[in-house]
């Protein structure tokens, strides 16, 4: 395996379970992805299509003239941490194709001369959605865990692959209409995967060494990296790029951790700023409610930055704070038992 090839002793640091070990493959594998996310970023980015500006979009000439496309520069270097730094097996590396294949998607759109119509997105996002739930299902089982009510019950398979290819579909829509306010996305998808690994026991040891455990850890490197060029005022975009790759993660991670239903609450914020957008859309223009949202201006940030005079900067952050608080309020609520046996 290229992993133990490579990084055999750190590998073996991590199974012995030493502290001061482990430590030394976490700082390795955070400071590789973020290195090399950074590097590719600083060097790369003329490969890159630049940005035409949004016509109907809040201050989107501003845009105009940044690289856009970035995704393609930081979801490679995450997936090639990943493949470096997690032992993958068949079921991992379906997740990384299916991941890459939304990126690949979302960059040869971002790059086109004209827009791929909704039509051809659309099926593209069925086959990633159908093709990330089936691949979940047959490597694990259809349980689904309700901690809050301390449930624990099976699906039929086949509506389990509906709801989990839901799921999918519904994270890489939501999190791409997040994209446009330069950090909001990032930030947003940093602010829940920060609270996982922060629950998950991965900085106390107490995890293997799982997609589940680590891949946050190697996305929030990458993302820091990333923000480095992004963060207010930007001077590159991730597009669709960037935006639907991460979608495609938060499922995945929410997939395994057998409570997919957390991803309601646990990314309220980017559901309610993008899916709002998607449904004000769908009711004017499939059921002819043209009055329908009136006075809502969507995608919710740029009612915030337009109807309310919130910076950029003021919607990031106050964005953001709301993520964390309502997570860390979930997070504390499901894993009550946990925490106070700790006590």
């Amino acid at each position: 395996m290229l992993y133990r090839l490579l990084f055999g002793r750190v590998y073996d640091f991590f199974d012995e379970g030493n502290p001061a070990k482990y430590s030394v493959f976490m700082l390795l594998m955070f400071a590789f992805s973020f290195g090399s996310c950074f590097l590719g970023l600083k060097h790369l980015r003329n490969i890159l299509p630049k940005d035409q500006g949004r016509e109907f979009a809040v201050n989107g000439a501003l845009s105009q003239g940044k690289a856009r496309g970035c995704g393609l520069i930081f979801i490679t270097t995450f997936c090639l941490s990943a493949a470096l730094f997690i032992p993958l097996d068949m079921e991992y590396i379906i997740y990384l194709v299916m991941l890459y294949g939304a990126m690949l998607t979302g960059y040869l759109d971002d790059a086109a001369k004209v827009p791929w119509g909704n039509l051809k997105k659309g099926l593209l996002d069925l086959v990633i959605s159908l093709g990330t739930a089936v691949n979940y299902w047959y490597f694990n089982d259809s349980y689904i865990d309700l901690p809050l009510l301390h449930l624990h019950f099976h699906v039929p398979a086949v509506i389990f692959i509906i709801l989990a290819g839901v799921l999918v579909w519904t994270s890489i829509n939501v999190t791409n209409c997040t994209d446009g306010v330069d950090g909001l996305c990032a930030s947003l998808v940093m602010a829940v995967l920060f609270c996982m690994v922060l629950f998950s026991g991965v900085l106390t040891m107490t995890v293997g060494r799982t997609f589940l455990d680590l891949a946050p850890v190697i996305m929030l490197a990458t993302l820091a990296a990333y923000l480095w060029f992004n963060c207010s005022p930007s001077t590159m975009l991730m597009g669709d790029a960037g935006s639907r790759a991460l979608g495609v993660l938060l499922a995945i991670l929410f997939l395994m951790s057998k409570n997919p239903i957390s991803f309601v609450p646990m990314c309220i914020v980017i559901i309610l700023n993008g899916g709002l957008s998607l449904l004000k859309v769908s009711f004017i223009r499939f059921l002819k409610m043209k009055n329908f949202m009136k006075d809502i201006r969507t995608p919710l940030h740029d009612h915030a930055r337009k109807n309310k005079g919130w910076s950029d900067t003021q919607v990031v952050m106050r964005f953001t704070i709301i993520q964390l608080v309502i997570d860390i309020m979930y997070l504390a609520a499901t894993n009550y038992d946990r925490l106070t046996s700790l006590g």
